[in-house]
């Protein structure tokens, strides 16, 4: 630990022991300590009486972070889309997790409108319902009428929020250093790269200039469509903690009795539904990244519309075309191809077998392969592809398993209105326009361009540096500079050990030798080295089985 790191572990102590005994009490993270936690679970029950220890492993992740409050709850969501590192069957416990906060008090509410806008909620609005219609982790939501008459929602981020996430986050980054530290198993998983990701987007998610910004780009790229209703916002009413946009009147995807006792066509709104995310990925290379029934609505004329923009993802050309070439090869069937398009998505460890992967997707293929393409399980392909990268420890980009995620989600979503949507036959479209796109003049000249930029690059820079070497070995100056992971762990071991053998056998010399003081005929010079040669003997070979195989 670095001695700057000490005012932020004092100010964070409280906090951070709260982390801890939570974890330890649903037995989480048993890496924090040596010891066991079954027996603090058989004595802890939740809140209705259950047993903790009774509880599946993915139930109890989610319950912890729960209790944990805000910033844990959006880990948890976060890390509901990232089933390459947690699996499947964690990644759908952990997208139940829903953020439910007590709203603040109408003073407090006041006080944070007065502070971003300039002036009180009655100055800027016409109405202004002090309490809120819905409160999550970070916000509220408010009922208001603009000056002009509009009606609107005004989102109010909750007071103090920005520095428990802070401090919550800081915790975060310091458990996630240990867990990489102490654990090989969770290492492999790079948790502190993962834990800074999360901070950068829960960040982002802290600031609503950022949604609404989303929410402009989102109304530019379907100004054409009038079917589509993006929420307009209100630049003169908004700020970093306040997002003022237009209040939709519709009914939501989750209330299911009433869209059925309605005269919408379901089946024809989950297509135009899908078909917009379909849109924002291949065309716009934006979209939103949360398509759960609580998101969408239809409005009076079958229009869609689209609810908290606050998580977005990005697909720049290459991620594009790699994730065309993942689903065109699932669906020709072609596993050679597959493997091929996962190893060049991921990162594979350093023992990675090509074999066992390729075996991996013969029957992955043979499983899906044979599935016709109006019955093609779109969902099941795509988990059970996640489920073998994961078994081969293959790290894929967070912007991938976000993609897959919400691909995964769309199709549920979809078949909640329809259950005979397929989401398949509305990708045939994008797979015949993804060939037309790759084949194209514009693309192979785009191609050529960049291509001779970099070839111009290095050939100005080539002599030059060329040039520098030579001088720095002409001068002596030239420096190799190796970088080693985890080789003081390695070098302390292989010391230890030289040192307790040459304790030992010192020791058994002295012993067999009989050399004063002696304890009746024994050597206690000899016995007592001999003692402690045996047990930093075990505590070594302790050491090394709890980090992995004694092979």
């Amino acid at each position: 630990m670095e001695i700057t790191d000490l005012p932020r572990l004092v100010r964070n102590t409280a906090r951070f022991h709260e982390v801890v005994s939570v974890a330890m009490k649903y037995g989480i993270a048993p890496w924090l300590s040596g010891i066991r936690t079954e027996w603090v679970q058989r004595h802890l029950r939740t809140t209705d009486g259950q047993q903790i220890s009774d509880l599946p492993e993915a139930v109890r992740v989610r319950m912890a972070l729960t209790e944990l409050g805000t910033t844990f709850i959006k880990l948890g969501q976060i890390l509901s889309t990232r089933s390459d590192l947690i699996g499947p069957d964690l990644a759908e416990e952990l997208s139940q997790l829903q953020s439910s906060t007590p709203p603040d008090q109408v003073e407090q509410v006041n006080a944070l409108i007065a502070e971003e806008l300039g002036s009180s909620p009655n100055q800027v609005f016409q109405k202004f319902d002090p309490f809120p219609f819905a409160s999550a982790s970070i916000g509220q939501v408010h009922h208001a009428v603009l000056k002009d008459g509009k009606s609107v929602v005004v989102k109010v981020q909750h007071t103090g929020i920005e520095e428990r996430v802070r401090n919550d986050l800081e915790i975060l980054i310091q458990l996630a250093e240990l867990a990489e530290h102490y654990s090989q198993d969770i290492a492999r998983y790079r948790p502190l790269a993962t834990a800074r990701e999360f901070a950068r987007t829960l960040r982002d998610e802290l600031d609503f200039t950022r949604e609404q910004n989303n929410l402009m780009r989102f109304t530019r790229n379907f100004r054409d469509d009038s079917m589509i209703a993006i929420p307009a916002s209100y630049p003169q009413c908004c700020s970093r903690r306040v997002l003022t946009m237009d209040c939709l009147h519709g009914i939501e995807l989750t209330d299911r009795k009433a869209l059925q006792e309605s005269d919408f066509d379901l089946a024809d709104i989950a297509k135009r539904g899908a078909n917009m995310f379909l849109q924002m990925i291949f065309r716009d290379g934006f979209y939103h990244a949360d398509p759960h029934p609580g998101n969408l609505m239809v409005l009076p004329h079958s229009e869609i519309g689209l609810l908290d923009c606050g998580m977005v993802g990005r697909v720049d050309e290459e991620l594009r075309e790699q994730i065309e070439d993942l689903l065109m090869a699932a669906i020709d069937r072609d596993s050679k191809r597959l493997q091929e398009c996962v190893v060049e998505l991921g990162e594979v460890p350093t023992d990675f077998d090509r074999t066992m992967l390729q075996n991996d997707l013969v029957n992955f293929v043979d499983d899906y392969g044979g599935q016709a393409i109006d019955e093609f399980d779109l969902s099941g392909s795509l988990n059970g592809m996640i489920e073998i990268i994961r078994k081969h420890h293959i790290l894929l980009p967070s912007k991938v398993s976000l993609l897959i995620k919400m691909l995964v989600m769309l199709e549920g979503t979809a078949q909640q209105l329809s259950p005979d949507f397929d989401l398949i036959e509305l990708l045939e479209p994008y797979r015949a326009e993804s060939i037309k796109r790759r084949l194209s003049p514009q693309r192979a000249w785009r191609k050529l361009q960049s291509a001779q930029r970099d070839w111009t690059r290095l050939a100005e820079t080539f002599p030059s540096d060329v040039a520098d070497i030579m001088n720095r070995i002409r001068r002596g100056s030239f420096n190799i500079n190796l970088e080693h992971r985890k080789l003081d762990s390695i070098t302390n071991r292989l010391v230890l050990g030289i040192l307790t053998a040459a304790l030992f056998v010192g020791s058994a010399s002295l012993w067999s030798n009989n050399v004063p003081p002696k304890f009746g005929s024994v050597s206690l010079p000899g016995s007592i080295g001999c003692a402690v040669a045996v047990y930093l003997g075990f505590t070594l070979v302790r050491a090394i089985k709890k980090s992995g195989s004694l092979r």
